[in-house]
């Protein structure tokens, strides 16, 4: 119609230029998009004229006009838009969009009609845009033009179909487009993409081929500049888009053509599948975070396969790689392979940006076959390149689901041996793997380990870097480990993941692998290990990396000065300690490697590390100890690292002369021994006091060498010839150095920086003291010589002046303080802190002589005030009135709070000794105020004696001072360093005999504040393991010392009962990362020597098993026949049942191993250690609450507990056994699955009857008991009582009833029959025979009945660690035996033993028979509960959303049966969901539910998929079902049930009428019996398998079709 009218005017207007000028708009204004249109028409229909009459072409004056309409009119409103300026601008970006789409075609229709240089030069005007487009995606304003970028591609789109070919502007066209596509915007690309290239290679004027090989490899020159991910991203987004003209069949020969000299004027169409860079891009798209960007590399390979299936020729992408195999080939001859493998492993691609372990994990044994494929060709050259197996672990490891990158490092870890993917993953593993191992949750247990194992991956870990390494070419074997040890160090690590690393790299097998940059690596890895605060596993990674360095190191490429730098960074303490096999391992390694290390130069002129160790050493002695001329002659302390370096050296080269010595190596030249190696070091000992030249730097050199040898020599028994050699060259030398100590503190100590020397001279007094008493001999000696020197030195360093001459002091004026007088006061009393700690602890072996000195030296502390300040002196300089304090002050607040602390340290001496001095505990909190946290210990210290001391005349002050020092200790608890001395050392002073002896919290504030701070301590446990320990260890020593004569201290332990109670119930923290830490400390516990860490670190006691373990020894001490220990016995076991009861109360989920769970397993644990040592009237009054816990549901390892504890009690007290029997007639309807508890204790009757006087009458009323319980409705109530029936039955000889069965008449032959009925059953019966038989053998076969024995498995590894394990109780929750014997002194108790003499039970294994705890009744208790919130359904108004449902389905014309679906006895909401999905499908009249809350449950909607909607549903709670039903039936409806009955009809026969109810049962138990009374017909489906039951949506689903079949079949009704 439009052309028809554009035909016609054009036909009536003979100046085709006027009906532009009247369709054109002036140039102040915006036309309207229906103008634009008009005029587009026009001028289009114009081109169509000229074209199809070629003599009558467009006249000049129409052109003109035509290209004034371009520049004049269109431009300038294109450029407008771009701006958003202009009054008249269309409003809204929807018509801005349309009216600039109506202008480019506007222009497209000019420039087709013009022809010529229009098209050229509107490509030349938006050219420069796109090429200056930068990130911002704009172009400042320049020239005439001004084109928005988007606007601009419009117009080069509108412009290019009619553009003449011209290579140069089609090149720089081309030039811009991949400019764009570098820094624009991705919605700019798009544009550029689909508008402009697409019109460039689809132009057959503009040469496409050359065009599309130029774009090619200005494409490969981009991914070659620049590799990163978004570069990545646009190179597939160009790629993908050019697909269709790169990647078809008609372009790719059949034979690739290779031309020896091709023709440049011949444009070769490109093949990517050619180029290896296209692959290598491809790759980095599968792995890369973008979907968008996989889904498109992913769509290229897919193309480039199908396109080499459709061609089937032969190609190989470039060259083959070092591994002998190209990224991409494809050979006719090997099709179905090539197209199994890439099938295959799209599939695994696109799999996995599912994200779900349970879509991922079926496709991973496709996987596997890719593995075997890739080295199907033999183990040295891989069939397709290892990179794609490559990609796909990089694919996993990238997984926003953690257990698909799990899944993905264990399927790593089972790579097959084989070179060539080794070499081609070695990359990959020193990378990307690395990374992803750093994450610790992959080192928890797997299931089925138990405490103590190592984590699987870890074990996987070990095996797989064996294998790897050792699968790699031996010439790459080094640069990989290099290169992995290098990737380790360049990391930040957490303790777990690089601890099993560390291990995995001890495993490898010795090769010469690194060399002075693998060591400087290996350093690296060592000081991240110090971030942890963890000791002992920073210990094992330390011991592991060392391991590492002893197996992979080229001793010819180090020297013997790399080797001890490097040794250098191990820490005595915590791993490389003498004495233990890493340390004979280094010794070994250094004598097996002696001679062979590189020759270095002379080290600081003296050294040569090409000799043997010992003359190495020696030199190193000599360089150590040499002093430079130009040192200061009272400079700062030298740092301890070179002394430290150099004493683990001398005490490696005496070892190792030490082993060659006890081998008897012939050959081998004669070293010096230790005494001659020390020989520099004593020449200047010997010398110290005597030397008047001797420098203070090679003083203090010497000393710190001394002590480091007495640190790091540990004693290795009473062949340590070492130890022996040492401690005589440090005896020959004691009096000297003795000397020149006193002396030196004597008042030579002036300056700040002699502070540090003086804690360098106490330090080595100490060690000589202990050097002494450890050996016994010379310290008598030593302290006769020292404590009087030393005291009188302490004393004219701290008496005032004016004192020691006798002379009045003079007024003089006030002078200020100078720094070497307020010094020496320091080094004064921390020399006198010294001497009251040797007094304290070694008050008897003082000589006689050191009295006096001594005393005198008390007499002046006792009378010196407390907290005494230095006065600070003035170091100051004046200039320009500006007071600027100088360098010799640095430190000062330092030693003014030593000399504070070194005041309560002498304090303590002073009041151990006399009377507390006045005023001592506000000093004390002055003190405690004033001090840093870290420096409160010894206030703590004199706090413990002084304490009981004031408790009555300062009451309210010891309280102000407890609760001040607990606020010190809390501040302390992020300082894992300082925190645990202290806090020791505040436990010793709170809960310490004298205050746990006060009267109760009521009648005391001090026992008030002591519980609080007990409450505050037990909830500090939960978050910092070990705190509970340090304070039930205390608790228990003073309650009952191990060599405590009598009970004054017990009585206590009555008043702060609460503290013991919660250790019996004290267990492993519930937090995920803390457990991981534990197991894995429990894991290099276990390791024992093999790991020097254990060793070398001390143990800390803050196993989560210690406060239970210390308590149960605690318990297995007490005395039953002390009155205290009675007391004390039966108010615990009143205290643990309250406990029981709470767990059972709390208002939370009760579930396998939950919190409630552990309490009260704990619990009876402990119980089960206290009640059997009861006497009969007490547990006479606990036994009913016994009987009340055995009615609770429990889970399976309180009941046994439970269980035992009731016989243990019958057994021990025969006289209580008739309260047993009111038991199996309290609330027969109620209890039900809860009688398997006492049915249980009479399965052991035999056990309980042993002691009882009247047996017959005991076993005949247990009989009458057992044959009411065999006829219960509920199967595990009858099963157990026909076991207790086999074993009751099984005593009447031992019962005394005799041979005849007196008295039982009948009922002998029925109990015989029953029991021989029940062993006759065979398997080969029907299948619900078959199912009992199973479950009776079952039952028989569980430990609990067949292996256990109540009294002779009664022990403490029973108790603790076998049943728990039996009992599908969590690890750990599992205390092994050794931890009783090693965290707490087990008393040997016949009655109570630690081991179980019998190995039955410990070799048996967790029954198939669980005991069903939980059944009706708790149903029963749980509707109930609901029906006090909810109004009966019977009384409910109608839902007004059901009949909104029921109007929906009518106006959509869903009609619906007869047939109502009664669900009301299924409770899981997956099958709710189903069902209700399913009679919506079929048109049931309605579903009943117990619940209408199942509607919101998220289960309930996956399944459901909004049928819920259109089906009414109803709500009837299990209880009233009865009543639902005879309703339903009043108004004709048949009752049809689902069950298998003895008179069910199946599915196949019956007819189901009009009006059907469809009575479900429960998943587990059917329908109940009083239900099936109501029935009209039970329908069962035929079966032919084996499986007994269908799923009850399964079975209901069958029904509702079969109902619905005949329904739709059945005649219709007259």
């Amino acid at each position: 119609m439009a052309s028809a009218l554009l035909d016609a005017l054009l036909r009536s207007c003979r100046d085709p230029a006027a009906a532009l000028d009247a369709l054109c708009w002036g140039s102040d204004c915006f036309p309207d998009k229906d103008t634009v249109d008009a005029l587009t028409c026009l001028i289009t229909r114009l081109g169509d004229v000229s074209d199809r009459q070629p003599g009558a072409a467009p006249g000049p004056e129409l052109l003109r006009r035509a290209e004034a309409i371009v520049w004049d009119r269109c431009f300038p409103l294109l450029c407008a838009t771009g701006r958003d300026s202009g009054p008249c601008e269309p409003d809204g970006p929807g018509r801005r969009r349309a009216l600039v789409a109506a202008l480019c075609r506007l222009l497209g229709a000019c420039a087709g009609l013009c022809g010529g240089a229009v098209p050229e030069r509107l490509v030349e005007t938006a050219l420069p845009v796109l090429l200056a487009v930068g990130e911002e995606d704009v172009v400042e304003p320049g020239g005439d033009t001004c084109l928005d970028p988007s606007v601009a591609v419009e117009v080069i789109a509108a412009a290019l179909p009619h553009l003449c070919p011209r290579s140069q502007l089609t090149h720089r066209l081309l030039d811009a487009v991949l400019a764009c596509a570098r820094a624009a915007r991705d919605a700019l690309v798009s544009k550029v993409v689909s508008r402009v290239l697409f019109s460039l290679l689809n132009n057959n004027q503009l040469k496409p081929s050359e065009l599309l090989r130029r774009l090619w490899e200005g494409l490969k020159l981009w991914d070659q500049e620049d590799s990163s991910p978004a570069a990545t991203a646009r190179l597939l987004l160009c790629l993908t888009a050019l697909s269709d003209q790169l990647l078809r069949a008609s372009a790719a020969p059949s034979v690739p053509p290779v031309p020896q000299h091709p023709d440049p004027h011949v444009p070769q169409h490109p093949d990517p599948r050619l180029c290896p860079r296209f692959w290598a891009l491809v790759q980095r798209g599968l792995t890369h975070r973008d979907n968008v960007s996989r889904k498109r590399a992913l769509f290229l390979l897919k193309r480039c396969v199908s396109l080499s299936e459709e061609t089937g020729a032969a190609l190989h992408s470039g060259p083959a790689a070092a591994d002998g195999v190209s990224l991409f080939w494809w050979e006719p001859h090997r099709l179905q392979l090539l197209l199994g493998f890439w099938v295959d492993y799209m599939l695994i691609m696109e799999t996995l940006d599912e994200n779900q372990i349970h879509v991922v994990r079926p496709v991973l044994n496709r996987f596997s076959k890719l593995m075997e494929a890739t080295v199907a060709d033999g183990p040295d050259r891989p069939l397709f390149h290892p990179s794609w197996l490559v990609c796909v672990y990089r694919r996993m490891f990238d997984s926003e689901n953690k257990t698909v990158m799990e899944e993905g490092v264990r399927h790593l870890l089972e790579l097959p041996p084989s070179p060539c993917l080794s070499l081609g993953f070695a990359e990959f593993v020193v990378g990307p793997f690395l990374d992803v191992l750093a994450d610790s949750r992959l080192f928890h247990r797997a299931a089925g380990q138990s405490a103590g194992e190592c984590p699987e991956l870890a074990v996987k870990l070990q095996g797989f870097l064996v294998t790897f390494i050792g699968s790699l070419p031996e010439d790459s074997r080094g640069a990989v480990v290099l290169q992995m040890v290098q990737g380790l160090a360049c990391r930040h690590w957490c303790a777990v993941p690089l601890l099993f690393l560390s291990q995995a790299l001890a495993q490898l097998p010795p090769c010469p692998a690194l060399g002075l940059p693998g060591l400087h690596a290996l350093r690296e890895v060592l000081r991240s290990t110090m971030v942890t605060h963890q000791v002992l596993l920073r210990g094992a990674a330390q011991c592991f990396l060392l391991e590492t360095a002893l197996h992979l190191t080229d001793v010819s490429a180090v020297t013997l000065e790399d080797v001890f730098s490097f040794l250098q960074h191990f820490r005595a303490d915590e791993s490389l300690c003498r004495g233990t096999g890493l340390w004979t391992r280094l010794c070994d390694w250094l004598h097996t490697s002696e001679g062979l290390f590189r020759s270095a130069g002379p080290r600081r002129g003296a050294e040569d590390g090409s000799g043997p160790l010992s003359s190495y050493v020696q030199n190193l002695l000599d360089s150590f100890l040499r002093v430079p001329a130009s040192a200061e002659p009272a400079g700062p302390v030298p740092g301890w690292a070179e002394a430290e370096l150099v004493g683990r050296a001398v005490l490696l080269a005496a070892d190792l002369e030490q082993r060659r010595a006890q081998s008897g190596e012939v050959g081998v030249p004669e070293s010096p021994g230790l005494p001659q190696l020390l020989r520099p070091l004593l020449d200047t000992l010997h010398r110290v006091g005597t030397s008047v030249y001797l420098p203070v730097c090679k003083t203090d050199r010497s000393l710190q060498l001394l002590l480091s040898l007495l640190r790091l020599c540990r004693h290795q028994g009473p062949q340590d010839a070492v130890r022996g050699a040492l401690e005589q060259c440090v005896f020959s030398v004691a009096e000297p150095v003795q000397e020149y100590v006193v002396r030196r503190l004597g008042g030579e100590l002036c300056t700040l920086q002699d502070v540090e020397r003086c804690r360098l001279y106490l330090s080595v007094l100490r060690a000589l003291v202990q050097l002494g008493d450890a050996v016994g001999r010379h310290r008598v000696s030593l302290l006769q010589r020292l404590v009087p020197a030393l005291s009188r030195s302490c004393l004219r360093t701290l008496e005032p002046h004016e004192e020691q001459s006798g002379q009045p002091c003079r007024t003089l004026p006030l002078q200020p303080p100078q720094l070497a007088a307020q010094v020496q006061r320091a080094v004064g009393q921390s020399a006198a802190a010294w001497l009251c700690e040797v007094a304290l602890e070694q008050p008897g072996q003082l000589h006689p002589d050191s009295c006096p000195a001594l005393a005198a030296l008390t007499a002046h502390l006792s009378r010196a005030p407390m907290n005494q300040m230095l006065a600070k002196p003035l170091a100051n300089t004046e200039q320009q009135g500006c007071v600027e304090e100088g360098p010799c002050l640095q430190g000062w607040g330092r030693l003014a709070a030593q000399f504070v602390q070194d005041q309560w340290s002498c304090l303590r001496l002073v009041v151990s000794r006399s009377a507390p001095p006045p005023g001592v505990l506000q000093g004390a909190m002055e003190a405690l105020s004033i001090l840093p946290s870290d420096q409160v210990l010894p206030v703590l210290s004199c706090l413990r004696t002084l304490l009981p001391q004031l408790l009555v005349s300062e009451a309210s002050l010891c309280v102000e001072a407890v609760t001040l020092a607990w606020t010190v200790v809390r501040g302390l608890s992020s300082s894992p360093h300082d925190f645990w001395p202290v806090l020791r050392g505040f436990i010793q002073l709170v809960f310490q005999q004298a205050v746990l002896e006060l009267p109760p919290p009521e009648h005391c504030q001090l026992s008030a504040a002591v519980a609080r701070i007990a409450v505050e301590l037990i909830e500090m446990s939960q978050t910092k393991a070990g705190v509970f320990n340090q304070l039930i260890q205390q608790c228990c020593d003073t309650w009952m010392p191990l060599d405590a004569g009598s009970d004054s201290a017990f009585a206590s332990a009555l008043t702060h009962l609460d503290i013991f109670t919660e250790a019996c119930l004290h267990g492993p923290v519930l937090r995920r990362d803390q457990r991981l830490l534990q197991d894995v400390q429990a894991y290099i516990e276990q390791l024992g020597e093999e790991c020097a860490a254990n060793s070398a670190v001390s143990s800390d006691c803050r196993d989560d098993h210690f406060p239970r373990v210390h308590a149960m020894a605690f318990l297995s001490r007490l005395d039953a026949s002390n009155e205290l220990h009675k007391t004390f016995m039966e108010q615990l076991v009143l205290r643990l049942l309250n406990k029981d009861e709470e767990a059972a109360r709390a208002r939370v989920r009760y579930y396998g191993n939950s919190l409630q769970h552990r309490v009260k397993n704990r619990a009876w644990q402990s119980l089960l250690l206290l009640l059997p040592r009861l006497e009969e009237a007490s547990a006479a009054r606990v036994l009913g609450r016994l009987y009340e816990a055995g009615f609770c549901g429990n889970q399976a390892s309180v009941k046994y507990l439970i269980e035992w504890q009731i016989i243990l009690t019958l057994e021990r007290h025969p006289a209580l056994l008739p309260t047993l029997w009111p038991c199996f007639l309290l609330g027969q309807e109620n209890n039900k699955t809860s009688i398997c508890t006492f049915l249980s204790v009479l399965v052991h009757l035999g056990t309980v009857l042993q002691r009882v006087d009247d047996k017959a009458a005991q076993w005949r009323r247990a009989l009458d008991v057992i044959l009411q319980w065999c006829f219960s409705h509920n199967f595990s109530v009858r099963l157990y009582a026909l076991l207790a029936l086999k074993r009751v039955w099984a005593l009447r000889g031992d019962a005394g009833v005799g041979p005849g069965l007196d008295g039982l008449g009948g009922l002998a032959a029925l109990v015989e029959s029953s029991l021989e009925q029940a062993e006759a059953m065979q398997g080969s019966g029907s299948l619900p025979h078959r199912n009992a038989m199973k479950n009776w053998q079952r039952i028989q076969e569980h430990f609990f009945f067949g292996t256990f024995h109540p009294l002779q498995d009664y022990s403490v590894e029973t108790i603790f660690h076998t049943l728990p394990s039996l009992s599908d109780l969590a690890d750990d929750e599992w205390i092994p035996v050794w931890k009783f014997q090693r965290l707490a002194a087990f008393p040997s108790n016949p009655s109570l033993p630690l081991h179980n003499p019998r190995r039955e039970l410990r070799e048996a294994g967790a029954g198939d028979w669980v005991q069903q705890d939980k059944g009706d009744g708790e149903r029963a208790a749980e509707w109930a509960e609901v029906q006090k919130k909810m109004t009966a359904w019977w009384l409910s108004e109608p839902d007004p959303d059901l009949e909104l449902q029921q109007h929906r389905a009518a106006r959509l014309g869903k009609s619906s049966s007869a047939l109502v679906v009664v669900a009301s006895l299924i409770d899981k909401p997956t099958n709710l969901g189903g069902l209700c999905r399913t009679c919506e499908i079929f048109g049931a009249s309605a579903l009943v539910l117990d619940s209408l809350h199942h509607l919101s449950d998220k289960h309930f909607q996956a399944l459901s998929v909004s049928a819920e909607l259109w089906l009414p549903l109803l709500e009837v709670k299990p209880p009233q079902l009865a009543v639902y039903l005879e309703e339903k039936r009043s108004e004709g409806y048949c009752i049809v049930g689902v069950e298998q009955t003895a008179n069910s009809c199946s599915l196949a026969d019956y007819r189901f009428p009009e009006k059907t109810l469809l009575l479900l049962g429960n998943e587990r138990e059917g329908i109940p019996a009083d239900l099936l009374q109501q029935l009209e017909v039970c329908v069962e489906i035929p079966q032919r398998g084996v499986t007994r039951s269908l799923n009850v949506h399964v079975s209901a689903a069958l029904l509702v079709w079969e109902y619905t079949r005949q329904q739709l079949t059945a005649p219709p009704q007259p």
